[in-house]
């Protein structure tokens, strides 16, 4: 409890975690991109300039992940026979590398998530693709939640000037996955701001603050379209209620 553990989380996850003993797991791994990244450190003799050193570089080698690939292929479950088909379209490359490399990992996060758990990946399009496939084959199709949609709040594209093709590309994609149909999520709610119910929640009674809503609903959408409500001692409209007989659903509250 209360431990951060530094260092390759393959090597942690296999000696320190225990099985089902995680609540959250939010994964923000390389993203296969030929980029090096560097840790910042204060120099010890207490000199006010910085130092870093590389911490890894984010290029993956065949020669290194063919060992993995054999071992994973050799467990003979889904994930075995899904390498096996990315492998046969997928040359010995630093993508099929990468994949290698996330899978392993993904299988034992998998392992320690709980049952009530919930699980989100971090990743960009450089192989977001093969990551989906991935995941819905360790946590399954029908674990899978939300593909969320992270916009970077100043647009700094990296189209350069000439000819390029692509547009700029200023988002990343969180895959959010829980473990099994329990999973805990709590919504977190603000206040409305004054600007909002003074624009919205202009009528209020003994009650509070309230707002008129429209009960008519698409047409052949409610099972009481074209009927006649005692309660409401009204006739249908065209399109139908959206609720059978409560007209206090017409008022909002805030």
């Amino acid at each position: 409890m209360n431990t951060l553990y530094y260092g390759d989380n393959l090597n942690i996850l296999r000696r320190y975690i225990k099985d089902e003993s995680v609540d959250l797991i939010y994964l923000d791994p390389p993203f296969n991109s030929n980029r090096n990244y560097n840790v910042l450190f204060k120099d010890e003799s207490g000199l006010e300039a910085d130092s870093q050193i590389m911490a890894f570089e984010d290029t993956w080698h065949w020669s290194g992940a063919a060992k993995t690939y054999h071992e994973l292929i050799l467990e003979g479950d889904e994930v075995a026979t899904m390498l096996q088909a990315f492998r046969s379209f997928i040359p010995e490359s630093q993508m099929m590398a990468y994949l290698v490399m996330m899978a392993v990992r993904l299988k034992e996060l998998h392992r320690v998530l709980k049952k009530t758990g919930s699980f989100y990946l971090h990743c960009d399009p450089t192989a977001s693709h093969y990551l989906k496939v991935l995941l819905d084959t360790i946590f399954g199709v029908q674990n899978f939640q939300n593909e969320i949609i992270w916009k970077r709040t100043n647009a700094h594209s990296d189209r350069k000037q000439g000819n390029v093709l692509h547009f700029g590309r200023i988002h990343d994609v969180i895959f959010y996955y829980s473990k099994t149909g329990k999973a805990t999520r709590n919504d977190v709610y603000l206040p409305y701001s004054k600007e909002y119910l003074d624009t919205f929640y202009r009528f209020s009674d003994e009650k509070g603050r309230y707002r008129l809503g429209d009960l008519t609903g698409p047409g052949g959408s409610d099972p009481f379209c074209g009927k006649k409500d005692e309660r409401m001692q009204l006739t249908e409209p065209t399109f139908g209620w959206r609720n059978s007989a409560d007209l206090s659903s017409a008022v909002a509250y805030s």
